[in-house]
């Protein structure tokens, strides 16, 4: 039989209004059906109806993709690529998604229920500049020449690993797509990834893209669930490394995973629960928009969310009634709509969870100052959510919800504030606000963070490196440390002048 088609038709009036394109799993530049026939159910979620099916894939059909990864590695890619025309191929790859814009959000928006002016211009624009930016890095990444004495000549090569396998999670599809497979196809590996079950479809179109420009096995994508598909990849013996993306407890499977294997390398960006500080020095108005756009860009859903806000005691007042008249503002609804801020959560599963620990927050004392509720009828939407008198063992403030709620806490000094915000399983980010640079500062290196935001939230550029401390994972996403995750250095030691000891 044949894989499924993928048909999707959008608003009257919108810049795109029908798509078709294959729903199969892509292996060796071909679309293919999973094993058995298998198929999986996706959903709009400003509805909740099903609008296409794709493939499942099996431990066979990933078998099938490390096959044909394996060849392309040997034959038409690695080293049998210079670094200059793998750059070349990934600047092609840039050109196409930015050519392709309106359509690759608006699936984006369909599938994911992201607002369709952020999918166009945040994550589809930044895929296309982290494609662009690692075809810089392509034919770049160098060995070093190491002095260590006349009689031998030291050198260290970087080599690509091989085949590498990459789970992205749902939540920002497009974007994690050229995170994982920018870094890996300039340093010359091939590809295995795992899109997310939940919101394949913009992963899939993009594979025309790549179909056109790229040798045939050099990138390949399958969909399916992660007990299965992404097991099969994270145990796989003849994949050298695995990336993923997504939350702490199964980051901790796939740990376990690849040292019961073959003890492939792996790197990590995991959850977090991510402390705001607004100092009282800080630019109120600008502190409170700031927070806002951490907290409830991408309906919450974003690992490195603000979503433990502390503010100092003499601003307090201040700051809060001027956050809850912002977040009242946020206009909650179709995706597609023009003034949209927050659509609907991602999927019926996400939605309960969200509303389980806002029902928890309640339960357990927290004010509810904003929110708390689902938001109409139909489809994943849920109110953008503050809470506050919250304390530090409260569910809602050791968690991550991922999800549009806030819980906000007020501190008195900055010695207080620290410890506060470092009390934490996670480490992914943090932020602080406060017109004192040096306070600013001081504070930025006493948090036990990966990425530390000063009056401002959420800027993040394919130039700087991405990643957590503690248990929001291993490794770094992004710029120029990336590149190690996908190499692997070797030590040449040339003999000129020196006699065997022996």
């Amino acid at each position: 039989m044949a894989p499924p088609t993928v048909s999707l038709s959008f608003p009257k009036g919108h810049a795109v209004t029908d798509i078709a394109f294959s729903g199969g799993l892509f292996i060796n530049n071909e679309y293919i059906e999973g094993e058995g026939g298998k198929t999986i159910d996706v959903h709009d979620p400003s509805t909740g109806k099903v609008i296409a099916k794709v493939s499942e894939a099996s431990s066979k059909d990933v078998d099938l993709a490390v096959d044909a990864a394996e060849r392309a590695f040997n034959t038409v890619w690695g080293e049998k690529v210079p670094g200059h025309e793998r750059g070349r191929l990934l600047g092609l790859l840039a050109t196409a998604f930015e050519e392709n814009i309106d359509t690759i959000a608006s699936i984006e928006s369909q599938d994911n229920g992201k607002a369709y002016t952020f999918a166009k211009g945040f994550d589809v624009t930044e895929a296309a500049k982290c494609l662009r930016y690692y075809a810089g890095w392509a034919d770049k990444h160098h060995g070093k020449t190491v002095e260590v004495d006349e009689s031998k000549l030291a050198y260290t090569r970087n080599e690509p690993i091989g085949v590498v396998g990459q789970i992205i999670p749902w939540n920002f599809p497009i974007l994690m797509f050229a995170w994982k497979i920018g870094p890996a196809l300039a340093t010359g590996n091939t590809i295995v990834i795992k899109i997310a079950e939940t919101t394949p479809l913009s992963g899939l179109f993009v594979t025309r893209l790549i179909k056109e420009i790229f040798p045939p096995g050099v990138v390949n994508v399958v969909t399916g669930y992660g007990n299965i598909t992404g097991a099969a990849i994270s145990s796989h013996m003849r994949i050298g490394k695995v990336a993923f993306t997504g939350s702490t407890a199964v980051g901790r499977e796939i740990m376990k995973s690849a040292a019961a294997s073959n003890l492939k390398s792996v790197t990590l960006e995991l959850g977090g629960k991510s402390p705001n500080i607004i100092f009282d020095d800080a630019d109120i108005e600008q502190a409170v928009s700031w927070s806002t756009f951490g907290l409830f860009f991408n309906h919450g859903q974003c690992c490195c969310a603000g979503s433990r806000v502390y503010v100092q005691d003499g601003v307090y007042d201040r700051f809060m009634e001027s956050l809850h008249k912002k977040v009242k503002s946020l206009k909650v609804g179709d995706p597609f709509a023009s003034d949209t801020f927050q659509g609907p959560q991602t999927s019926q599963l996400q939605h309960d969870r969200i509303m389980e620990h806002i029902r928890v927050g309640k339960e357990e004392g927290a004010t509810v100052l904003e929110g708390g509720e689902r938001h109409g009828k139909d489809g994943y939407f849920i109110q953008p959510t503050i809470f506050t008198d919250v304390t530090p063992d409260m569910r809602i403030v050791k968690e991550e919800i991922f999800g549009p709620v806030v819980v906000v806490s007020r501190f008195k000094d900055d010695k207080d504030i620290v410890a506060m915000a470092n009390d934490s399983m996670y480490g992914l980010a943090a932020a602080v606000f406060s017109r004192d640079v040096s306070r600013a500062l001081t504070t930025a290196h006493a948090l036990k963070a990966g990425t530390v935001w000063v009056n401002c939230y959420n800027q993040l550029n394919s130039q700087m490196p991405f990643g957590g401390y503690k248990q929001s994972g291993i490794g770094r996403e992004l710029g120029e440390y990336a590149l190690a995750n996908y190499t692997a250095v070797k030590a040449v030691h040339v003999n000129l002048t020196a006699q065997a000891p022996i």
